[in-house]
């Protein structure tokens, strides 16, 4: 296992994952729609591993949803930063991680553009649910 922590600028959106993959293997994809490309994200993550994100203050963090408007992306009010994007189907919950907030270097492979906006939506919600962290909890400390 490669564990990792990450989060927002200011502190108020954290991470630990484990990746069960070498993270030179891992390719992170630069998503190519105007909203990624603002925020400078290329997201990666492991379908076998774990992520646990941790927020501390919820008034502080923005949920957007763009595009399909299928998956959510968290973002910190306080300081911006554009931690990553996650999907829910039922009691399941999915999320990549923008590689720009992993605390130290992981040495990933080098980013690959991905065009997720030019599939169908049944297309995105299939590649996440395949690509995506799949043992994914999200805590609060406060509201």
């Amino acid at each position: 296992m490669h564990k990792f922590t990450g989060g927002c600028d200011c502190g108020n959106l954290s991470y630990e994952m484990a990746l069960t993959v070498d993270p030179a293997s891992i390719n992170p994809r630069a998503c190519d729609c105007d909203f990624c490309v603002k925020h400078g994200a290329a997201y990666f993550s492991d379908a076998e591993g774990s992520l646990r994100i941790n927020v501390k203050h919820k008034t502080g963090l923005s949920e957007y949803r763009q595009g399909s408007g299928m998956a959510k992306f968290l973002i910190c009010k306080q300081c911006g930063v554009l931690l990553g994007g996650c999907y829910e189907v039922g009691n399941q919950r999915y999320a990549a991680i923008n590689s720009r907030t992993v605390d130290r270097p992981a040495r990933f492979g080098k980013d690959v553009v991905a065009s997720p906006k030019v599939l169908p939506d049944d297309e995105k919600t299939q590649r996440w649910r395949k690509l995506w962290f799949s043992n994914v909890d999200v805590s609060f400390d406060k509201t």
